[in-house]
């Protein structure tokens, strides 16, 4: 004997619908960004991987919010910046400097002139729902 049985198809799962689900403003990370390269020659000199030279080299390169920053020497990716004895500042708020001036022989540079540097950095998509703007409360007299 067969009896009836009742198959029930549901719509596949998802965590949230479009209107509820808040927006991936989670941060992605660049590749190595490298469009600096110091003058030995030049005590002036130096690398300057930061965000307004990046901009300039590339006009489409856009980076809402910086996140987080990664800075490498281009020759010594694996070690890092601390223990190249080089002056180099790497910031969230500027990108990567080193002046050939700050530099002195030692270290695992026996140079004293800026290694070649690369940058990568996390970046919030430049979407505005990643950026709410807060109305300041209003006071009542």
């Amino acid at each position: 004997v067969l009896l009836p049985r009742l198959v029930v198809s549901l719509p596949s799962a998802s965590n949230c619908c479009c209107s509820c689900c808040p927006p991936d403003c989670s941060c992605k990370w660049t590749d190595w960004i490298d469009v600096s390269y110091p003058n030995g020659s030049d005590r002036n000199s130096g690398d300057y991987e930061t965000f307004e030279n990046i901009r300039k080299n590339d006009t489409s390169w856009v980076c809402a919010k910086v996140e987080n920053i990664s800075c490498r020497a281009e020759k010594f990716p694996e070690v890092a910046i601390e223990d190249l004895g080089q002056k180099v500042e790497c910031s969230v708020d500027r990108g990567l400097t080193c002046n050939n001036s700050d530099q002195r022989p030692g270290g695992m540079v026996q140079i004293p002139v800026c290694l070649n540097y690369e940058i990568s950095v996390c970046c919030v998509p430049n979407r505005p729902e990643c950026f709410p703007t807060t109305t300041p409360p209003s006071s009542t007299t």
